[in-house]
């Protein structure tokens, strides 16, 4: 993704059939590596589909990655850190904001490792309203096999140890601005 430390971004996530899913007012890249970007949000604005409109509560921590058919938001709480998965699209950035395609598959991880997939109703039903194509569906489900084996063995993102140190380093910019 052609974008730069110190830049804030929108973020939008569409649904397959190109409708705007959920937008995100701003985020903070804060890292920019080979085929992920790293952005922090913290009290920004959400816009649902419906038009809903919420304000993130704590800092959270965006992984978005060029190649994989996922993205990952840590969200750093007093109790520990809760990380929340979407199977999606890879994300790309047009100079506008990172995009992706939400497929609807979420996994939720909790600060001792535990997860649980969510959403596989809304996936099947999806599936079938929206016609995922069979490779689509294919891949969102082995991604996201990949995705579980990289929750259980604690791989970067999932470990208080690389959360922390983009948690500090998110400090120290905005400490600077």
């Amino acid at each position: 993704m052609d974008l730069k430390i110190g830049e804030s971004v929108y973020i939008q996530s569409y649904k397959h059939d190109g409708s705007l899913h959920r937008t995100w007012a701003k985020a903070l890249i804060i890292d920019v590596l080979e085929d992920t970007t790293v952005a922090v949000n913290d009290h920004t604005w959400v816009v649902e589909s419906d038009g809903r409109r919420w304000l993130t509560k704590e800092p959270a921590i965006c992984f978005f990655f060029e190649h994989r058919w996922f993205n990952v938001i840590s969200m750093i709480r007093k109790n520990g850190i809760y990380f929340y998965c979407n199977l999606a699209s890879p994300s790309l950035y047009d100079h506008e904001a990172i995009k992706n395609i939400d497929y609807d598959l979420d996994v939720k991880v909790y600060p001792d490792g535990t997860y649980v997939i969510l959403d596989e109703n809304e996936y099947a039903e999806h599936a079938k309203m929206m016609h995922y194509p069979q490779d689509i569906m294919n891949i969102v489900e082995k991604e996201m096999h990949e995705l579980i084996e990289m929750i259980k063995a604690k791989k970067d993102p999932f470990n208080d140890h690389c959360i922390n140190d983009y948690l500090l380093r998110y400090f120290k910019m905005v400490e600077i601005d």
